[in-house]
């Protein structure tokens, strides 16, 4: 038996509720701070991926600013007669087919097979063989 601060006497049984109580309390506290962790960085997460968001929208207006101005000089400087409609025609062409090839090379790198882990299967397949063979080893040897 031991005594606390006041003298009182305590058994065994008041230790290990006390020390219960305390590891009990020490675990919420560690579970709310994890939660303000977890929040803090969901709230940055959100905040990075609204910017990276108006920084696509205004990347893509720009886009357009440019497709824009390449419109209105092939109309004005390079085609007779201020065929603009045969510019824009023109353009879109031209931004239909590097789209085009974006989204099939991006296709193409999204594959499954492109994304299989090749080596980590060949390991895998290594390691299991090599455990098969200490199997057989051992067994054998003993």
């Amino acid at each position: 038996m031991t005594t606390d601060g006041r003298g009182d006497r305590r058994g065994f049984g008041a230790l290990l509720r006390d020390l219960a109580d305390g590891s009990a309390s020490l675990v919420r506290g560690e579970v709310r701070l994890a939660r303000m962790e977890v929040a803090a960085a969901a709230r940055g997460l959100a905040r990075g991926t609204a910017f990276m968001a108006m920084g696509a929208v205004m990347a893509a207006l720009g886009l357009l600013c440019l497709l824009t101005a390449f419109v209105l000089v092939l109309g004005d400087q390079w085609l007779p007669h201020d065929l603009y409609w045969l510019a824009a025609l023109i353009v879109l062409v031209l931004a239909g087919a590097a789209a085009a090839w974006f989204g099939m090379r991006g296709a193409k790198l999204l594959s499954p097979g492109k994304l299989a882990p090749d080596q980590t299967a060949a390991t895998l397949q290594e390691d299991k063989e090599w455990l098969k063979q200490q199997l057989t080893s051992g067994a054998t040897s003993s």
